[in-house]
């Protein structure tokens, strides 16, 4: 049976698709990171909460301050692609409960009163959000270089405050030379899915 969406639409989500490790030159625009969320913020997560925080690390002053924070392998990359991405959990997004779901506006206070509560849900969450906006990345015609090789308590101190615990930092950008390692296997069907 084959899906709703079409082949070419398939292969620049998934199958082609691959974590880079080069980019070229070209710059990631705030228009096309705009064009991304407007369309991955429907992506669903439980109570409609939206825990996912995105700092773009424009300047070069900036760059330098996260890339000492990377691990070796990854500074040369996160130095030199177009756009740099630090996304994060928001341990206080129960705030916005009312407004994100007006139809059950007591969620806040009846589920989320507790900060160990919403730090295991914003992590969830905005785990869920970092893998949409890497696939609305991909929609751009853009690649992806995410990563979490990097000293998050030294992130998180450097760019966010006790309330946004740092969950990976990704690449922006159009692939450059050599972009791709070897596409590594995955596990098939049978060994994945189970029916009770």
């Amino acid at each position: 049976m084959s899906l709703v969406l079409d082949s070419a639409a398939q292969d620049l989500l998934f199958r082609e698709a691959r974590t880079a490790n080069s980019f070229s030159d070209e710059p990631v625009t705030d228009e096309q990171v705009q064009a991304i969320y407007d369309l991955v913020k429907y992506g669903p997560t439980a109570f409609n909460q939206t825990p996912l925080r995105i700092t773009l690390v424009r300047s070069p002053e900036a760059r330098e301050r996260l890339v000492k924070h990377m691990a070796s392998g990854n500074q040369p990359k996160t130095l030199a692609a177009p756009l740099v991405a630090i996304l994060s959990a928001d341990n206080e997004f129960h705030e916005e409960l009312p407004a994100l779901l007006p139809g059950f506006p007591q969620a806040k206070d009846l589920f989320f009163s507790e900060r160990p509560v919403r730090e295991q849900s914003a992590l969830m969450n905005s785990a869920l959000q970092a893998a949409y906006f890497i696939v609305g990345i991909r929609a751009a015609g853009l690649a992806a270089g995410p990563m979490t090789g990097l000293d998050f308590a030294g992130v998180q101190k450097e760019f966010l405050d006790d309330d946004h615990t740092p969950l990976m930092v990704i690449n922006i950008g159009k692939p450059g030379e050599n972009a791709w390692y070897p596409r590594s296997p995955r596990l098939e069907f049978d060994q994945v899915i189970t029916t009770v």
